[in-house]
């Protein structure tokens, strides 16, 4: 999986604030990809619409296979994503 992939496809739509891709333990696949996404104010994207962003960009098997949405981000005092956290919060398991 490349998170930076992914992110970029997510930060070139309209909707989206930002992004962050993570991985997160998954029974069959070993790993899976996480997309945790903050909406624009007044964006009224859903799972559904974020899928379809991957559509003809990538292999299927490299698109994230859950969608998280978020107020914000978690950051540190620097300002960068804090990805651990992230996995912490919903890196359970689906």
């Amino acid at each position: 999986m490349y998170p930076a992939e992914l992110e970029n496809i997510l930060a070139d739509c309209a909707d989206i604030a930002e992004a962050a891709v993570f991985g997160a333990p998954d029974a069959k696949w070993g790993e899976i990809a996480v997309a945790a996404v903050v909406r624009k104010d007044g964006g009224a994207l859903d799972e559904a619409g974020v899928l379809r962003l991957f559509e003809g960009r990538i292999a299927r098997f490299k698109h994230p296979r859950r969608i998280v949405f978020l107020d914000a981000l978690p950051r540190n005092a620097m300002g960068k994503v804090q990805k651990f956290a992230l996995r912490r919060q919903f890196g359970e398991p689906a």
